[in-house]
């Protein structure tokens, strides 16, 4: 058994604290990690046009209902991204999703924040060298 003579050492250069005191203390930790995080369940707003989890994909758009089916409205608001994965969304689809479910617990009406995805971009590049979908060549010869 290791033993720290008290009487040789001063009381400010004390490595190792006494073992009389290390019985005596207690270390609490406390997780603040978003896994243990509960998030809170928002109650079905305006009556008879979203009371199920279908009926909040249908309003969010983007044709969510047809890509994630939960029946329970308590269980709709546990899933987590990693349920979701699971289920075989797209990471797009997943945070569009994710980020409605934290938008309606704020309170904050779905025509706000439910939006269609943006189309693909037509032309890409900038300048004369691209017109019309098309990469344009010079005319001088070269």
């Amino acid at each position: 058994m290791f033993r720290i003579s008290l009487s040789k050492v001063p009381l400010t250069r004390l490595v190792f604290p006494p073992i009389q005191n290390a019985q005596t203390r207690t270390v609490t930790t406390t997780v603040t990690d978003a896994v243990s995080r509960r998030p809170d369940i928002p109650s079905p707003r305006v009556p008879g046009k979203i009371s199920t989890p279908q009926d909040f994909l249908k309003a969010i758009g983007r044709s969510s209902e047809t890509k994630i089916s939960i029946d329970s409205w308590d269980a709709f608001w546990r899933t987590s991204g990693w349920d979701m994965k699971n289920a075989g969304l797209s990471i797009q689809d997943r945070r569009y999703i994710l980020w409605c479910m934290e938008k309606f617990r704020q309170n904050q009406p779905i025509e706000t924040f439910a939006h269609e995805v943006r189309p693909k971009k037509k032309i890409r590049g900038r300048g004369p060298a691209v017109q019309f979908g098309k990469r344009i060549r010079s005319r001088r010869d070269r």
